[in-house]
């Protein structure tokens, strides 16, 4: 038998037994001429084994360990580890592995490590307790999920790897066919096609979690390859997607967390760019956008008086933290994100007439009224000391600059302080206007649903219709979005007009899948959420590469194995694919 127990199993209740255990070496002390203590560790843990100090192994040699449990001497027992009051003595040692020296510690003291370098010997990283606990609490989610979507009668079924180009706003990666030189597959962002056809097919409820490939710019919560939990309903509404996708995420935190977070709150999208100036509000802090467009009705201040929405935030006690030099700087970022400037005001207490009151501190003060003046205080309850900054302009760049400073000075790390979940819905269905064609664009894609309420305004003012569109947010970062399909092809061809998308374009460039809803498609809707996103969150991690075993760095070129590299010219001839010389 290669083991008897693993190291993080035993305890004073093994006193006086003998057992194997097998693991990795992880630190070797001398203890005088004859003794050497070795603390060897597998994935539950690590134990003290006392050995002769002729045994020849070193920290990462792989071995057996055959000994006797025995409890420490009083005055040794180490407190910081799980077996920390017993230890293995008689030990006899069997080599496995003899190991070179690591190019790194594989302990804690690896996380000051160039990430390259980790990423380069990855295997050798994983080894580390961050990273074997963080793989295991992705298990947990995984596994959480899945008896969730099982509990509640959705049906497991795998699409498709290799399918057809389809436009769906992010590059996609393409594969040669050798079978028909000059074609391509693309690997799929999404399974939105054959989820959708399975709804047409009667599965009534399908998931999966799926792997999902995007050629975009790597981040903190993106990578190329990514899973997301992936499901399709039929003969639902928004209601019944939200709940069912709900169970699955909730299930997933308490898995993991051992507490269940309470039901997630919803906010239309509207008026989460009115308060907080971005589509995925982070709830943690406060600094909400306070309107002051009425504040400045009859103003004389021309910054002001020609916008259409003035806005504010308050940072509370700001004055004293932000010096002429930050405010500039602040004022170049709202320029750099859209807005023609930033109006900064700290709040001051003035002496006039034997009485104190408020007042700010600005070079624009001197424009502002005193009906202005105490307004904005009263709007945005300020006291002596805060700062409030002011952004006016369009409706949609106010609310996004002013969001966006109020995340940069506020928000904390996104696994800090409490898990705060939020369902955002009622998204508009169109978002701006391509100026190539005057069309307006989707704002999910061409295939959600109008808002019942908003039909008979599709023709007439399309910007003002909603979508039967939703995300999941969780402190900041959008876990997932979903809709509910649109189902009749005469409303399809509707939305498609309003594209620009005439009956011989749909067909030919969506004919494939079209062409299945004239034979009867339930009215459907599904959801699908970021799995490596939600699992970092829990596992209390800012970037998504520390719970994946084998992620790509930012530069997307995999130092371990070289990837991507070039291929024999033989295989490229196979493919019809003809490399064409760089340009110097």
């Amino acid at each position: 038998m290669m083991r008897t127990h693993t190291y993080g199993e035993l305890s004073a209740a093994n006193i006086g037994q003998q057992v194997r255990l097998a693991g990795w070496v992880n630190r070797r002390r001398e203890h005088g001429e004859h003794l050497a203590f070795l603390d060897i560790r597998d994935h539950t843990g690590l134990t003290q084994c006392v050995v002769d100090n002729s045994v020849d192994v070193r920290a990462e040699f792989v071995v057996a360990v055959t000994g006797t449990v025995t409890a420490r001497v009083e005055g040794t027992v180490n407190t910081d580890i799980s077996t920390g009051e017993i230890e293995l003595q008689d030990c006899t040692i069997e080599i496995l592995s003899a190991a070179e020296p690591p190019p790194f510690p594989i302990d804690e003291r690896a996380d000051k490590v160039d990430e390259m370098v980790r990423l380069k010997y990855r295997y050798l990283d994983l080894r580390r307790e961050r990273m074997q606990r963080n793989l295991r609490i992705r298990s947990k989610v995984n596994a959480a999920i899945r008896a969730a979507m099982a509990g509640q009668d959705f049906v497991e079924v795998e699409t498709p790897m290799l399918m057809p180009s389809t436009p769906e706003g992010a590059r996609e990666f393409l594969v040669p066919s050798r079978q028909k030189p000059g074609s391509f597959y693309a690997l799929p962002q999404s399974p939105q096609l054959f989820k959708q056809l399975l709804m047409v097919g009667g599965l009534d409820r399908y998931y999966q979690i799926a792997r999902c490939l995007r050629d975009e710019d790597l981040r903190a919560d993106r990578q190329y390859e990514f899973m997301q939990l992936d499901m399709e309903m039929s003969f639902v509404e928004v209601d019944d997607v939200l709940s069912a996708a709900e169970v699955g995420v909730l299930d997933a935190a308490e898995a993991v967390t051992g507490v269940r977070p309470n039901e997630v709150p919803r906010i239309t999208w509207h008026d989460a760019m009115e308060r907080f100036g971005t589509d995925k509000p982070d709830l943690r802090f406060g600094m909400e956008l306070i309107e002051l467009t009425g504040v400045f009705a009859n103003t004389g201040f021309k910054a002001f008086s020609s916008a259409n929405s003035i806005k504010g935030i308050k940072v509370d006690g700001g004055a004293l933290r932000y010096g002429r030099n930050k405010l500039d700087g602040l004022t170049d970022e709202a320029k750099s994100m859209g807005a023609k400037g930033l109006v900064w005001l700290k709040v001051v207490t003035s002496e006039e007439e034997n009485s104190q009151k408020l007042a700010f501190q600005s070079p624009v003060a001197k424009f502002l009224s005193e009906d202005e003046t105490a307004a904005i205080i009263s709007a945005m309850q300020a006291s002596e000391g805060d700062l409030i900054l002011i952004v006016a302009d369009e409706w949609t760049t106010t609310c996004e600059v002013l969001g966006e400073l109020r995340n940069r000075i506020g928000r904390p790390p996104v696994h800090d302080g409490p898990y705060h979940y939020l369902w955002v819905v009622d998204f508009p269905l169109f978002v701006g206007v391509d100026p190539a064609t005057g069309r307006p664009r989707p704002g999910h894609h061409a295939f959600c649903h109008p808002h019942p309420e908003d039909l008979d305004k599709l023709e007439s003012d399309p910007m003002s219709v909603r979508a039967w569109a939703y995300d999941l947010v969780l402190n900041g970062w959008e876990l997932g979005s979903g809709s509910i399909r649109i189902h009749d092809p005469v409303l399809q061809r509707r939305v498609f007009s309003l594209l620009g998308i005439d009956d011989e374009e749909a067909d030919r460039r969506f004919g494939f899948f079209l062409e299945p809803f004239k034979f009867g498609a339930p009215p459907h809707g599904g959801f699908a959420y970021g799995i490596d996103r939600l699992t970092a969150i829990l596992a209390g991690e800012s970037n998504i590469r520390e719970i994946i075993a084998f992620p790509k760095p930012s530069s997307g070129i995999d130092p371990m194995t070289s990837s991507p590299s070039e291929v024999e010219a033989s295989q490229l001839d196979e493919l019809g694919i003809r490399v064409l010389p760089q340009a110097e």
